[in-house]
């Protein structure tokens, strides 16, 4: 295994950890959520340099773009969480609550 790849597993471990471990705020698991999809970004689009291939891919650039609706999607979530229950803690939210 070469340090790139090594680097690149070690982000995306080290995110979900983040995620699974430290869900005190609605931000933080959405930074983790955030440092997961760079870190896949960034696999992408040295993947083909990795393979030495010539052609571009085009899947890097969708991935950057979901991450992108993903992050908008979170931060609505986050804002309307936060006026509706006065905090963005993970405690206060109750799922099984219409």
């Amino acid at each position: 295994m070469t340090p790139l790849h090594l680097s690149f597993y070690a982000a995306f471990t080290l995110s979900g950890l983040g995620l699974a471990f430290h869900r005190t705020h609605l931000i933080s698991a959405l930074l983790c959520l955030e440092s997961m999809m760079l870190s896949m970004y960034v696999a992408l689009s040295m993947w083909p340099i990795q393979t030495q291939t010539s052609s571009p891919i085009l899947l890097p650039i969708l991935m950057l773009t979901f991450s992108a609706c993903e992050a908008g999607t979170g931060l609505a979530l986050l804002v309307a969480s936060t006026r509706t229950h006065g905090s963005d803690h993970l405690h206060n939210f109750n799922l099984l609550k219409c």
